[in-house]
């Protein structure tokens, strides 16, 4: 099975990319091609064989992502799946792309590999990194319903039959949005507890857009997918659930803005998921109203 792996940059970590491209490089069997993506930057100083695409400005993470999906020929189809990582992990192991060789020729109808991430100096895996709610034994392998967008692996028959990852998004739920159309069409998603990419401990809202896109690709990812009944339920579980956290008054106030921002912007193509889809996603733990 071909390997291809896309990492996206903004320049501004260049040692941690040399240390993440090594550890690609390092892996056990037939070597992955790596093409990397600068958002808006010129990409230099990369090792041998390592193809670049350099963006005149930033398209957000799934804009440079499906850049360098399209890197790997329509769809990514010169390889038989890729893998995404951040420009700031490290693959722990020598056998991770073996074993995501072995885990899609076990089983065709596996379309998405989830990774585990590790703190590099605790080893902790951060809860919000387990794609499930019962994230408490993170060691724990299962099927899923979504998928980590900076660790992770995708066999590339799944953008072929569901389109790449929607651009608009920006930034934030454009894995769930990709993992959605991928179940919808019949695909299985894995999170694999021995596929460890490193990362080190962070916060999503260091992002100074966070709260405001979280809110508005939240109503977009419901507009787009879910069946008309679903949408307001939705988006009303997680209304009060963003209320429960008690954000601060300027987080709060960067919400509403941005889910406001999503009912009044277009969202992009709506192709609602099967109802079928929606009692698969229940039976796996995660009803599509949370």
């Amino acid at each position: 099975m071909r390997l291809g792996a896309v990492i996206i940059t903004m320049g501004n970590r260049p040692d941690e990319l040399k240390a993440l491209l090594d550890s690609v490089a390092r892996q056990d069997g037939a070597p992955v091609e790596v093409v990397v993506v600068g958002q808006g930057v010129k990409v230099t100083g990369l090792p041998e064989g390592v193809r670049t695409v350099d963006l005149p400005e930033n398209l957000g993470i799934p804009g440079g992502r499906n850049v360098g999906i399209e890197a790997f020929g329509p769809g990514g189809t010169d390889v038989d799946a890729l893998l995404f990582l951040d420009d700031d992990g490290l693959l722990e192991r020598r056998d991770t792309a073996e074993l995501c060789r072995q885990a899609f020729a076990e089983d065709p109808s596996l379309g998405i590999v989830s990774f585990r991430i590790a703190d590099p100096d605790t080893g902790e895996t951060q809860r919000r990194h387990v794609p499930r709610l019962r994230a408490s034994d993170p060691m724990r392998s299962s099927r899923v319903t979504t998928f980590l967008g900076g660790a992770n692996a995708v066999r590339t028959r799944v953008f072929e039959q569901v389109g790449g990852l929607p651009g608009e998004f920006f930034y934030a739920h454009e894995e769930t949005d990709l993992a959605w159309r991928a179940l919808d069409a019949g695909w299985r998603i894995d999170y694999r507890a021995d596929m460890v990419l490193l990362h080190p401990t962070t916060a999503p809202s260091r992002h100074a857009v966070y709260h405001r896109m979280v809110a508005r690709n939240r109503v977009w990812l419901a507009c787009r997918n879910l069946p008309a009944p679903l949408v307001p339920l939705y988006l009303g579980v997680w209304m009060a659930l963003t209320l429960l956290r008690k954000p601060s008054g300027p987080a709060l106030k960067a919400w509403f803005g941005g889910f406001k921002e999503g009912w009044t912007t277009p969202c992009g193509p709506r192709r609602p998921m099967k109802w079928r889809t929606v009692w698969r996603l229940t039976r796996l733990g995660r009803p599509p109203v949370i």
